[in-house]
């Protein structure tokens, strides 16, 4: 009996020892299987960290010698005289270069640039790296997408005080240049072009006028402050007055005051008034909002003024003069519109120096003649 007990224990150690060496052979063989897998996965990681940037490392891999080469990539991309910004970087691209300039191709912009004739080679200065084309190219990025001085150098690889020359030099040189242009179209090109629409309700329209205010820092004068602050705005602006054709052609823009002055003061000092004769003829109307009431500034050279109707005392506008008024809102939408298109120009909205308002005044006259009178019509043919 004891003999049977003695033999059914071996048995039973026999069988636990059996199946710990089985255990201890499956963690063994799991353990290797583990060890390949993770060797697999650090060589491919290896040989994806050797792969830097498109550059393959031979040899082992070593960080130090990874790092070194990341900062000489990076060196070369600020050195590297391809990365310089210029006409050539966005010709081929007329998404970038009427975002950039607002022009819509290269063909369109050389056209601009062509029209300033040889003038512009004498705008190279020798101690300038830049072309004239790339410094008009300079100055409609600072217009158009109102960078500042210091991200234009770092496009351009020139200095900031660079940049800041050459700005004022060509809106000088712009201005100056485009004001020989007579933009006032006579009454017979006027009709030429009327769109069908505004010829039928209103055909002796010359120009559309309204006004246009940009913003300006708070002058340190006291009476500057005054003359300059906008009760329209509640800001300090600059005001000028815009006139188009019903075509939607600019054809006059007025000097800039500050933004206290009232549209009728405009208009008084303006040539439109002081020189009437020489700009309309018999009959010729204009068409205004309903701030400017210049009736009489123009009654006595035989000129009508289109303006929706004022109340003056009365509770509601007869029918007659509710479709007159909306008449003339439908046309004089236009001129609205055509500030609007040279707002797209963000320096118009940027708050500028208010020791800088002569050069403000000049901004206002290229961006709202040049610019916009170099780009297509927005009024249709049958407006």
């Amino acid at each position: 009996m004891r003999r049977a007990e003695r033999a059914a224990k071996r048995r039973k150690s026999s069988t636990s020892a059996t199946i710990f060496e089985s255990d201890e052979n499956k963690d063994d063989t799991e353990v290797a299987c583990f060890a390949t897998v993770k060797g697999t996965v650090s060589e491919m990681d290896t040989s994806e960290t050797n792969c830097i940037n498109g550059i393959v490392i031979n040899g082992d891999f070593d960080k130090s010698e990874t790092k070194a080469v990341d900062v000489q990539l990076q060196c070369n991309l600020l050195t590297d005289g391809q990365s310089k910004f210029s006409i050539k970087t966005i010709k081929d691209n007329p998404v970038a270069m009427k975002y950039y300039t607002g022009f819509l191709d290269y063909k369109h912009f050389m056209f601009f640039f062509g029209i300033l004739g040889p003038a512009v080679n004498h705008l190279q200065s020798r101690s300038s790296r830049l072309t004239p084309v790339n410094q008009l190219l300079l100055t409609l990025i600072k217009l158009r997408q109102a960078k500042d001085d210091v991200e234009l150098s770092f496009m351009f690889r020139v200095s900031e005080a660079t940049v800041s020359k050459t700005i004022i030099k060509w809106i000088n040189f712009l201005y100056f240049q485009l004001k020989e242009i007579n933009i006032w179209p006579s009454q017979s090109t006027v009709q030429q072009h009327m769109p069908t629409g505004f010829k039928r309700l209103f055909p002796h329209t010359r120009v559309l006028l309204d006004a246009t205010e940009i913003p300006i820092q708070k002058p340190s004068n006291v009476n500057s402050q005054s003359a300059t602050f906008s009760t329209y705005k509640h800001k300090n602006t600059l005001k000028a007055m815009i006139g188009c054709t019903p075509h939607g052609c600019v054809s006059y823009v007025s000097d800039c005051y500050g933004g206290s002055v009232s549209d009728r003061q405009i208009i008084e000092r303006s040539p439109l008034c002081k020189e009437a004769s020489k700009y309309f003829e018999r009959n010729d109307s204009i068409m205004a909002d309903r701030g400017i009431m210049v009736q009489d500034l123009f009654a006595s050279n035989d000129v009508f003024v289109n303006t929706p109707t004022m109340l003056k005392g009365k509770s509601q506008l007869e029918p007659k003069d509710v479709v007159r008024d909306r008449r003339i809102a439908s046309k004089h939408i236009h001129i609205v519109r055509e500030i609007g298109l040279s707002k797209t120009f963000k320096i118009l909205k940027k708050v500028s120096a208010a020791n800088k308002l002569t050069l403000g005044s000049r901004i206002v006259y290229i961006i709202c003649f040049a610019m916009t009178n170099f780009r297509p019509a927005i009024v249709n043919d049958w407006a």
